[in-house]
């Protein structure tokens, strides 16, 4: 019997004409080309012919719909999991090149290794592999297959999980994150319990040249 494996998607383009950092603000939605760059992912696990047991996605609109072709595709309810939502962000609403710039902000930018300016990286990570360990648990397909979970998410919560499993340093440099748009980063549970990322993967970089993405955390 094949093991389960958890998936931990990053949501696809959203629409942010004027390049805001959304991070929980209300009716920020996936554009056009985001749509298609969650349709790539959703197309790369029917590729995989993996059974999916689960679809599970954070109550962010746009993760919500960058779920949608999976709900489709696979034809299961969606859960919405609130302990993988996107972190608050003290700068939510705001440009960041501009904002760094003005001194009224200066103090949010303290501390990096928390960090000052919202959640605390620790916090991010804890929640994340809770809802993860979580999954690994839920029911089976059948006595055969336990069949695979997909949580639709965000990049910073993904990411930092990374770097807590592979324990590295959660605090980083956002600029080099390696979790792009519609991104898969793959998990497994060891017979032990512990968690262990597998794979990686990019349906959606044939699109990413066209892809605008300043509005993460």
């Amino acid at each position: 019997m094949a093991s389960r494996l958890v998936h931990l998607v990053r949501h696809g383009e959203v629409y942010n004409p004027d390049h805001v950092l959304y991070g929980r603000l209300p009716d920020f939605h996936l554009s056009q080309l985001g749509r298609r760059m969650a349709q790539a992912a959703a197309d790369e696990f029917a590729a995989r012919e993996r059974p999916v047991a689960a679809l599970i996605a954070s109550p962010l609109v746009r993760a919500q719909e960058s779920a949608a072709p999976f709900v489709t595709r696979f034809e299961l309810d969606l859960r919405t999991e609130p302990r993988i939502i996107e972190p608050r962000n003290h700068f939510e609403g705001k440009v960041m090149e501009k904002a760094v710039k003005n001194p009224v902000n200066w103090p949010w930018l303290i501390n990096p290794v928390r960090p000052s300016w919202g959640e605390p990286y620790g916090s991010i990570a804890k929640r994340m592999t809770a809802a993860m360990a979580d999954a690994f648990t839920l029911p089976p397909l059948d006595d055969q297959t336990p069949g695979d979970v997909v949580m639709v998410s965000h990049q910073l919560p993904i990411w930092v999980t990374h770097l807590a499993l592979a324990q590295e340093r959660l605090m980083h440099d956002p600029r080099k994150r390696r979790c792009n748009l519609s991104s898969i980063t793959t998990f497994e549970q060891t017979p032990g319990g512990a968690i262990r990322e597998v794979d990686y993967a990019d349906p959606a970089a044939p699109l990413l040249p066209a892809a605008v993405d300043v509005g993460a955390v």
